[in-house]
């Protein structure tokens, strides 16, 4: 019996708190998120204005490429010979990877209709990236400040 007291005696609890689940969680996340992470940067670059936007100007006074979208989907072009004609994607393309190569510095701008599906905007600012542009800004317009009638 003097074995077993003394043994008992030596004993103290353990107060050390095991962390290696805590690693091996840390280490599942962190490869998920590097998988994940990818995946999340797919978008259009859009610079947007600040609340207080003031119109555009610019020193060297280039002229904008408008590009517009009428509310079936339509495609329009500030440049050309009939700039009230509509385009198709690919002859767009074509053309404002023209200017582009031309002017390089040419801002490019486009003029959504109200009516007009977000996704089509959307694909058109991408069609415009994919031709060369930088980056494409937005036209709008001026809020009305008149009193409520």
């Amino acid at each position: 019996m003097a074995l077993s007291k003394s043994s008992r005696q030596r004993r103290k609890p353990m107060a050390e708190m095991n962390v290696v689940p805590y690693i091996d969680v840390m280490l599942v996340l962190l490869i998920i998120f590097m998988v994940a992470a990818p995946m999340l940067t797919q978008g259009v670059q859009v610079d947007l204005p600040q609340a207080s936007a003031e119109p555009i100007s610019d020193s060297e006074n280039r002229e904008p490429l408008v590009v517009s979208i009428d509310r079936e989907g339509r495609f329009y072009a500030s440049i050309g010979e009939n700039p009230d004609e509509p385009l198709a994607a690919s002859e767009l393309q074509a053309r404002v990877a023209a200017i582009l190569r031309r002017n390089p510095q040419t801002p490019v701008m486009v003029k959504g209709d109200r009516a007009a599906n977000y996704g089509q905007v959307v694909g058109l600012m991408a069609l415009l990236q994919s031709s060369g542009a930088p980056s494409v800004g937005l036209i709008t317009q001026q809020p009305e400040t008149g009193t409520a009638e």
